[in-house]
């Protein structure tokens, strides 16, 4: 917990690191000092939205290091078995749906490309079941790098700007002969039934971080060091913040707490949108329910890094806390979850899809491979308890809308994938 700070001085506990590296690092620390320095200090959203999404300096806008060559790997770049299994989940949701006649894939933050290209594939495999079914990729990228690599990777780089009065601003047509298209934000992406997935993207939009002191509730910020003028650290607001008085909940029991009003926003369009128009949303990212207090971090080439040392040159997130997301749907939706990634992949027929690829693989070093990469994704130790998976759904898929006449059997609705055992017959 960081110490209460005397109102004029607003200090608190020290967080800085080394000094920043040379280049980019620079500019962007050079950057953050003269805002600073000029306006006081930043909530940690601030700093957050600066050091990763700056136009000129931002970490994603730069770089966006995923992969093995980045500063962090996800689950579709170890195995693409989990994307696989994901677009399974998504068919399995049309089908039990009614299968509607038109299905938009919207995926938000989509990396490099690799989970919607192993659900493209998966949906390759079952474009007969698919084939009545106007199927179309829809892209939420800010980062013009990233979007480029998803265009290489999903087209082969057959992409074009879209016109000026749309709202996407590049489309192409996938490897499978599917239409493609890339937007800024949620809001541009055409309503309509839609499937929507969240894979490790609410983990990195900003937070503000809270303090319980002697005096109430007090905000977090980041400001430059009076005694090292390179080095930015912690202080304390000396008085409530307008994000103090409007995020921090009246029952609120923990002492520190971190709070992502950006991620509610966002599952309150969500909601709307599968309320208005169908579909489903599948959230998967590390997180809590409501429990965790300090869990903003920062990674640099596959370690853990200070989050203010270097900005722009690391990838800053923070635990999703599923409780506010479930708030946040409103009622508009039914919620499902969170659940751990290794109880989801078990109910989705990870183990059986393991067997079959392990009995088709010819060779020693692939079958270690598949091996590996399972362990990463199901041991607890690892991957399996730390990942979690959450669904927004509208309610009628969970709970059969009242029938005047109540003597009326109803059929009883199909389990949802994943998040309930299915017994594979």
């Amino acid at each position: 917990p960081l110490p209460a700070a005397p109102a004029a001085a607003r200090l608190c506990s020290g967080a800085g690191g080394e000094a920043a590296a040379a280049g980019g690092a620079g500019a962007m620390l050079r950057h953050l000092a003269r805002k600073l320095r000029a306006s006081g200090p930043v909530t940690v959203a601030e700093y957050m939205r600066e050091a990763l999404t700056n136009p000129g300096q931002g970490y994603y806008t730069r770089r966006g290091g995923v992969g093995e060559s980045g500063d962090f790997i996800t689950s579709p770049e170890i195995s693409q078995v989990f994307g696989e299994l994901i677009g399974i989940w998504y068919i399995s949701e049309w089908m039990a749906m009614g299968k509607p006649s038109t299905f938009q894939l919207v995926e938000l933050g989509p990396g490099q490309g690799t989970l919607t290209e192993d659900i493209l594939r998966v949906f390759k495999q079952l474009s007969s079941v698919l084939s009545k079914c106007d199927v179309s990729v829809h892209l939420v990228e800010v980062s013009p790098k990233l979007s480029e690599i998803q265009a290489v990777m999903l087209t082969g780089g057959k992409v074009q700007p879209s016109p000026e009065d749309d709202s996407a601003y590049m489309k192409g047509i996938s490897k499978t002969g599917i239409p493609i298209f890339w937007y800024r934000d949620i809001q541009d992406v055409p309503p309509g039934y839609s499937f929507y997935l969240a894979h490790e993207f609410f983990d990195a939009l900003p937070i503000h971080k809270f303090q319980r002191t002697e005096k109430g509730w007090r905000e977090v910020l980041v400001d430059i060091d009076p005694e090292v003028p390179d080095q930015l650290r912690f202080v304390l607001s000396p008085s409530r913040t307008p994000a103090t008085q409007n995020f921090i909940q009246p029952e609120e029991t923990r002492d520190h707490v971190e709070v992502c009003p950006e991620a509610g926003v966002i599952v309150q369009r969500l909601a709307s949108r599968i309320e208005k128009d169908g579909g489903a949303a599948l959230v998967a990212d590390y997180g809590h329910d409501g429990t965790k207090t300090d869990t903003f971090r920062g990674f640099r080439n596959h370690k853990l890094h200070d989050v203010l040392s270097a900005p722009g040159t690391a990838d800053l997130t923070a635990d999703v806390d599923f409780s506010y997301l479930r708030k946040m749907a409103q009622g508009k939706t039914a919620t499902l979850g969170p659940i751990k990634q290794r109880e989801f992949l078990k109910n989705m027929g990870i183990d059986l899809r393991l067997q079959v690829l392990l009995q088709n693989s010819g060779d020693t070093a692939t079958r270690e491979q598949l091996l590996h990469s399972y362990d990463m994704l199901m041991n607890p130790e690892k991957m399996g308890d730390c990942f979690n998976f959450f669904a927004l759904l509208p309610h009628h898929r969970l709970v059969h809308p009242d029938k005047k006449d109540k003597r009326e059997s109803k059929s009883p609705l199909p389990p949802v994938a994943g998040f309930h055992e299915l017994l594979l017959k």
